[in-house]
């Protein structure tokens, strides 16, 4: 299985446009490209269960980000608005930019 090519970021701000944190959005803290999966900050939180590990440490059930799809988020641009990723040439560098909006990224 080969790594899934990804445009989004580690530290873009997405929103969740699939599932059931539709509507939410959070900064992108880990993209796992050969999953195809993201970690979005306080969203698809589960609970589990973690053992004690060192004598201060608590176990119990905890809640933690679960990875969600990389095709349920949507980059979000500086205005708010969501967008795919698209790339321009500028003074021979490759930069990202919004589609919907064309601000650079």
């Amino acid at each position: 299985m080969s790594e899934a090519k990804s445009r989004i970021q580690r530290d873009d701000q997405v929103r969740i446009v699939a599932g059931k944190d539709k509507g939410k959005s959070g900064r992108v803290l880990r993209v796992d490209r050969k999953n195809g999966r993201v970690l979005v900050e306080g969203v698809n939180i589960v609970k589990k269960a973690m053992r004690k590990r060192r004598e201060n440490d608590r176990g119990g059930i905890v809640e933690i980000e679960a990875p969600i799809h990389i095709s349920n988020v949507m980059l979000l641009t500086k205005s708010g608005a969501v967008s795919r990723i698209g790339y321009r040439i500028d003074n021979g560098k490759k930069v990202r930019i919004a589609k919907k909006t064309g601000e650079q990224l």
